[in-house]
């Protein structure tokens, strides 16, 4: 139960984050830091931010349609937010000037990552046991 619900509310904030960002991409563009350069710079903010998310969210919440993928779902926001978590730190080192929209990021993907991580090898446990 524990495993779906992180899902879901980590589902559930990729899906309000695609919205955010499809709808009002000005704003969120400018608080990380991105420049919206015509209709390429608009696209591709709106397809990445926009439709990456709305697709991450998606792989996300599937488990509260079928209970069976719950722990791929676990498996892929771990991998997923590893990911962040390696290419996030390496950015601390390489770039200067970071706004605070940035470390707020990098924090919400550690936790994500560590708890997803935790119920993950909870679950790996769980099913080797049983």
């Amino acid at each position: 139960m524990i495993p779906r619900l992180y899902l879901m509310l980590v589902g559930l904030l990729y899906l309000g984050l695609a919205i955010w960002c499809a709808i009002d991409m000005e704003t969120t563009s400018k608080a990380v830091g991105f420049q919206l350069v015509g209709g390429s710079g608009q696209s591709e903010f709106f397809t990445v931010y926009g439709g990456l998310e709305f697709g991450l969210a998606l792989v996300l919440l599937w488990p509260l349609v079928q209970a069976k993928y719950t722990h791929f779902g676990l498996v892929a926001c771990t991998l997923i937010h590893g990911s962040l978590v390696v290419f996030r730190t390496i950015s601390f080192f390489r770039f200067e000037d970071l706004e605070r929209m940035t470390y707020q990021l990098a924090v919400g993907e550690w936790v994500i990552f560590l708890v997803g991580l935790v119920l993950c090898w909870s679950s790996s446990s769980k099913s080797e046991q049983g």
